[in-house]
């Protein structure tokens, strides 16, 4: 199985960095790495995220601290679609997406 990052969920784990790193730069470095080590355990039970259908055709979710890592499944690969605090309107960006719903 191989791990990757879709240019939004990278560009998410930056801005969630950037956020933290203003107040505490060493909780940001801790939360990104612990962030990357949580996305990596994906690996070891892909299926096992809840399906996201309503905001993607294939999408599951984990939970994470205060955040939800959203990913895909193809075949043998995993790929980190998007990473966002729990708190944000997760279907109103959604709605903005790039992939199908399921009907």
């Amino acid at each position: 199985m191989a791990l990757s990052f879709a240019p939004a969920a990278v560009q998410d784990i930056e801005e969630i960095g950037d956020y933290i790193q203003a107040e505490n730069p060493a909780a940001a470095r801790r939360l990104i790495a612990a962030l990357r080590v949580r996305c990596g355990t994906i690996l070891d039970a892909p299926r096992g995220g809840a399906p996201r259908s309503e905001l993607w055709r294939g999408l599951r979710s984990v939970a994470f601290q205060k955040y939800v890592i959203f990913y895909t499944v193809e075949g043998d690969d995993v790929r980190v679609e998007r990473i966002l605090h729990g708190s944000r309107d997760i279907q109103g960006i959604f709605d903005e997406g790039r992939m199908p719903k399921d009907s």
